[in-house]
Order: C-alpha cells, then sequence, then structure tokens
C-alpha cells in the first residue's frame, strides 16, 4: 500500500452505489476502505487512520449522525463528507452541528462529490502541520538534528536516534503545545494503516524522557495525555 495516496473510509449501505463509489474514488488515486454498516464503521475507524470519511447517514445499527458524533467526542480529527437522501435545511444543519465538514444530497453529481473529496483531503492537509522548524531545534540543554538524525541529550551526550524517533520528534515539536493526537502519529510516524499499540508510543515518549528531561519521572518536556494522545511543550 503506498504511503503517498490519501486514505478514504466509504460508509454506505447501497451495494450498487458502494461499488460504483469506491470505483470512481479508486480511479482518482485513492486508497477506500469499505465498510457496510456502522458498527463495521466504527471498528475501521478506531483501528486506522483516515484522511476522509464519506458517511451515509442511514446505515444498519447505528446511523451516520451518531457515529459522526462519536468521532468527535474522541477528538478525531479526520474530515467527514456525509451523505443523506433527506434534502431538509434541518437534517443537513444537524449533520453539521454534530460534527461533519460536508453535507451531500442524493442523488449528487458524481463530479461534484469528487470535487468536495479533493477539496477536504487538501485541507486537511494544510491545517496537519502547525509550524515549519528547521533542521536544528535547541530545548533547553538539548538539541535535536532532523536532518542528521543526531541529538546531544540533557547530559550533554551525542547520541543518534531511529527514524522514527525523528519522525514523531519532529511531529511533537511542530505542534508544541498542542495534544496531538494517536491518528495524527499514526498516519506521520508509521504511515497509513500500520497500528502500534498505545505502548508502542509510550516507549518512545519514555525513551524521550530519558534522553531530554532532567527528571524523567516530572518530565517538564513530553507528556502524555490520556485518552488524547502526546505533547510536547518547550
Amino acid at each position: 500500500m503506498s504511503h503517498n495516496k490519501p486514505n478514504i473510509l466509504l460508509v454506505e449501505d447501497e451495494q450498487n452505489l458502494h461499488e460504483a463509489l469506491k470505483l470512481n474514488l479508486t480511479l482518482e488515486g485513492y486508497e477506500v476502505t469499505s465498510a457496510f454498516d456502522g458498527t463495521e464503521a466504527m471498528q475501521q475507524i478506531e483501528n486506522a487512520y483516515f484522511d476522509l470519511i464519506i458517511m451515509d447517514i442511514m446505515l444498519p445499527d447505528i446511523d451516520g449522525v451518531s457515529i459522526t458524533e462519536n468521532v468527535r467526542i474522541h477528538n478525531i480529527e479526520v474530515p467527514i463528507l456525509m451523505l443523506s437522501a433527506k434534502a431538509a435545511s434541518a437534517d443537513k444543519i444537524l449533520g453539521l452541528k454534530k460534527g461533519a465538514d460536508d453535507y451531500l444530497t442524493k442523488p449528487f453529481n458524481l463530479e461534484e462529490l469528487l470535487l468536495r473529496v479533493a477539496k477536504l483531503i487538501e485541507k486537511n492537509k494544510r491545517i496537519q502541520v502547525k509550524e515549519t522548524i528547521e533542521d536544528e531545534y535547541i530545548f533547553g540543554k538539548c538539541s535535536v538534528n532532523f536532518k542528521s538524525l543526531m541529538a546531544t541529550t540533557v547530559v550533554g551526550e551525542t547520541i543518534a536516534l531511529s527514524k522514527k524517533e525523528i519522525l514523531l520528534l519532529k511531529l511533537l515539536i511542530e505542534n508544541k503545545g498542542e495534544v496531538v493526537t494517536r491518528e495524527k502519529i499514526l498516519q506521520v510516524v508509521w504511515g497509513y494503516n500500520v497500528y502500534p499499540t498505545t505502548r508502542t508510543i509510550d516507549n518512545f515518549i519514555l525513551n524521550f524522557r530519558k534522553y531530554f528531561e532532567e527528571d524523567s519521572r516530572h518530565p517538564r518536556h513530553f507528556f502524555s495525555v490520556r485518552g488524547m494522545g502526546y505533547k510536547f511543550v518547550n
């Protein structure tokens, strides 16, 4: 699977429409993961990173509005394009209030859907990185060189870092002061749909504390935020 292809979760229970959308999205260069009911959609969202979710409202067992609300409650930032046969303004407003980024009523023009998909994915890419940083970053007594994959620890030792350590450090520092979700870490560090356990990411954070904290038990820079993600503070 290519890491360069945006990955879309398509949640639609109508078989013919699902297959037609999947074919056209694939032809546009997207990776498409399928879900045909609400339970399957929830499992996919829990286990993988997606650049976009196309969400039908009327689904077996759990409706699309409830799924969208659940996604937002858990601070998952993935863009959601809602599809619905309901054209009333009240239905559209409800979907948007619950967290959808866009709303398209059936029947819809395929070209319009593809255009909205492209715009949502592009917008999501632009907001991923909060700050562009230079090749070398200094914090406290420590420094990291993202180009050479080297770092200076809190005790002045020069160490080599792995590529994944560098990628995670860069992501946390680019978003300093803000919680970076596990989903975003999955995308940037491990690639699409490869799932390290939370323990794996925690071990990386523990290593960063050993390298860069005066007292690893009372960190000043690297924090785990329970149920949300991880944060760097300079």
